[in-house]
């Protein structure tokens, strides 16, 4: 039986708890922004892209740091800014509440909220009053220094957390010890947004506030553990400098043929983006306070762990391009499916699910095939792209992708919402919402034309590259 070290255990276990508390807050963040905060669809899609961006850019950055002072010092310094910043979405409305700029009222206020829309649980109510939000507060905007904080402890997290198990394990068993830090990754990703449905519906907007509560208790327990049990043999290294990365980055930077995969493949990942940037908002204020954003958002773990393994080994003898691109094609698929509930009327399917929620599910569902093809394989190919000997310094900037689609898919998610699927609180006669969310399914045909774009353009790149590799191979 395989052995890991104690630091090995202890760090999976707090891997666990810390994607636990991203992921409950993560999938309600743009809503938490809007209803509680006062921000428009396009103000809280572009905050929230930009908070997804950096946790992918940074890591590698502060990776760096933790080299330096040592992986426990790096852990302890991560969970106490993650335990602040989730406190701190947590404490600060309700303190601003106390100072009188916002308010819980039991009245519709100022004729924004019809009857129609309560008894459809479309506006939120908890406990029969009506949390107002910051409104047009200029005091919204401390949440980005609150925000910041989560990046630099998640930055952290992600660069120290996958460090460990590396150095804690040995050739015979990293494996073994990944499958297990991934697995962690996936329970802690999976219950966390199991948390917020429930929360939410039996409190409304004062439930996506006390999500933040639940979510700080998780990363300080995460810390007690670190700093009473954590023992690494990992002490302080030298490291990279930041200048060392820096020009890394530039190296990848200049290197067209990979700035022009990340660019393709960051399509694809504008359209998965979708499923926190625009679907909760969506089936929300479609199918009312009943729907399940956190649920629906599963189906996507869940059929990768399913067919993840099948996938790779029926592509196994193809290359990694050809794998990728089966994947692209399908992308676009999902969009469409997408498309296809808010244009199926409001009758219950099977007497029981709403039609913009079922073809939500499935589409999420295609989304998380088409994943299947390429995650796997594009670190595989991006590794291939990349000069002898230097495979190691590119891998560390291979989620650029992740970072080019965050900015662009919440950015253009919420200019989308508002303008298809708009927030129903500005309604007052359900005919007036009904005529504006009339082309709701525009959204996902727009990203039904990236997704395709994309695909296209990956065989494209495939086509060139090739004969690329051929010349070089003839003049050599």
């Amino acid at each position: 039986m395989t052995k890991f070290s104690k630091a090995f255990w202890v760090a999976n276990s707090v891997e666990l708890l810390e994607r636990l508390a991203y992921y409950a807050v993560f999938i309600v963040l743009t809503i938490y922004l809007s209803n509680v905060w006062g921000f428009s669809d396009v103000e809280s899609g572009l905050i929230s892209g930009t908070f997804s961006a950096l946790l992918y850019l940074l890591p590698t950055f502060v990776g760096a740091y933790a080299d330096k002072i040592g992986f426990r010092t790096s852990i302890i310094i991560a969970f106490a800014l993650l335990t602040i910043g989730y406190f701190g979405l947590g404490i600060f409305p309700t303190m601003f509440e106390n100072a009188g700029l916002v308010s819980y009222g039991a009245g519709t206020g100022e004729g924004m909220f019809s009857s129609f829309f309560q008894e459809r649980g479309l506006v939120t109510f908890g406990h029969d009053t009506e949390f107002t939000g910051l409104l047009d507060s200029s005091q919204r905007w401390s949440i980005v220094p609150i925000l910041l904080l989560i990046v630099i402890g998640g930055a952290f997290i992600k660069s120290v957390i996958s460090g460990t198990v590396a150095r804690e394990t040995t050739e015979s068993t990293r494996a073994r010890g990944f499958a297990i830090f991934y697995m962690m990754v996936n329970i802690g990703a999976f219950t966390g947004k199991t948390v917020v449905d429930p929360l939410r519906k039996s409190l409304g907007d004062l439930g996506l506030v006390y999500l933040n509560y639940f979510s700080a208790s998780m990363t300080l327990l995460a810390l007690v553990a670190v700093y009473f049990f954590y023992q690494s043999s990992n002490v302080s290294g030298q490291g990279k400098t930041f200048s060392d990365i820096f020009k890394a980055l530039v190296k990848v930077c200049k290197n067209g043929r990979l700035i022009a995969l990340i660019l393709i493949v960051s399509g694809f990942w504008m359209v998965q983006q979708q499923m926190y940037a625009t679907m909760p908002k969506y089936v929300i204020r479609l199918v009312g306070q009943e729907a399940s954003p956190g649920w629906i958002a599963n189906v996507n773990p869940l059929v990768v762990f399913l067919l993840v393994n099948l996938v790779t080994t029926v592509m196994q003898k193809r290359s990694a391009l050809a794998s990728m691109t089966v994947g692209m094609f399908i992308i676009p698929i999902s969009a469409c499916i997408m498309a296809g509930g808010s244009l199926m009327g409001n009758d219950l399917l099977f007497g029981t699910i709403h039609p913009v929620t079922f073809m939500m599910i499935v589409g999420i569902a295609f989304q998380a095939l088409a994943e299947c093809f390429i995650s796997p394989r594009f670190l595989e190919y991006f590794s291939l792209q990349a000069p002898k000997g230097e495979e190691g310094l590119y891998l560390g900037f291979s989620h650029l992708h992740s970072f080019v689609s965050s900015l662009l898919a919440f950015g253009i998610s919420g200019f989308l919402l508002q303008k298809y699927c708009p927030d129903p609180k500005g309604f007052s006669t359900p005919e007036a919402y009904a005529a504006a969310t009339e082309n709701a399914h525009y959204i996902w045909v727009f990203f039904f034309g990236i997704g395709l774009v994309s695909a296209i353009a990956l065989v494209i790149y495939g086509k060139i590259t090739r004969k690329m590799d051929a010349k070089k191979a003839e003049i050599a």
